[in-house]
């Protein structure tokens, strides 16, 4: 049975500029279809971004993004 997707892993500063682009007023739809993941898994990103849990990842994962805000 194929019918089912593959188990992918998106970097911490991916999901972080996911969820600010929906932010920025971009649709569900259009970042779902533009970067092949689904609607569901973007609201969860976004939830977590507006939560702090996305930096959270970040530092877990030992990286140090550009900036200090």
């Amino acid at each position: 049975m194929e019918a089912m997707t593959r188990h992918r892993s998106h970097s911490a500063a991916f999901k972080r500029q996911v969820a600010e682009e929906f932010i920025a007023g971009e649709t569900l739809h259009a970042l779902s279809k533009r970067h092949d993941i689904s609607r569901q898994l973007i609201r969860i990103w976004v939830g977590k971004f507006e939560a702090g849990a996305l930096d959270d990842d970040v530092n877990r994962a030992g990286f140090s993004g550009g900036s200090n805000s």
